[in-house]
């Protein structure tokens, strides 16, 4: 063998065989699980909200980068409990990491407000209506929400999809 055959014979990638692959494809769909990924993502949001208020009341300081926080933790919950790998897994991530984001914001703000009126918490919470959670929304927001909400839908979807793991891929070579 000649030094040019060698040379394409190592930089050859192992081939996929497409039935392999279409196989382990069909057996990911047929496990995946939008229901439990969407339900394990709300958890993740309010968690992730409620970290936020509470990092909001411990620095007295607003972080926008919570919002990214939010996004990872629902989209790593999606994709732990979802096992999908259909766009709707991201797309369900993306809009659960969004409302994890409003809801940290708004909490944020409740809190703050209760700290400076020195009203307790509870009946912040107990007098917040639809209405009003929309009006707080309005007058707290900054035009850096926008940006750091993307960034959440960004990872939300990014890691709310099921990975397909080494193991699994030196299986489908032929």
């Amino acid at each position: 063998m000649n030094t040019e055959t060698e040379t394409k014979t190592q930089n050859t990638a192992p081939e996929i065989d497409p039935v392999k692959l279409n196989r382990l494809i069909q057996e990911i769909k047929d496990n995946q699980n939008l229901l439990s990924g969407t339900l394990a993502g709300v958890a993740a949001a309010l968690l992730g909200a409620g970290l936020w208020g509470v990092i909001t009341a411990v620095t007295k300081y607003q972080i926008g980068w919570m919002a990214i926080g939010v996004g990872f933790l629902v989209g790593m919950a999606v994709r732990t409990f979802g096992k999908g790998i259909d766009k709707s897994f991201g797309i369900a991530g993306a809009g659960i990491s969004v409302l994890g984001c409003m809801a940290g914001n708004l909490l944020a703000v409740c809190i703050m407000i209760s700290q400076q009126q020195q009203i307790p918490f509870s009946e912040i919470l107990s007098g917040l209506t639809p209405e009003v959670a929309v009006n707080l929304m309005k007058v707290t927001f900054n035009p850096m929400d926008v940006l750091f909400y993307g960034l959440a839908v960004y990872a939300g979807y990014r890691f709310s999809f099921r990975r397909i793991s080494a193991e699994e891929l030196a299986k489908l070579t032929r």
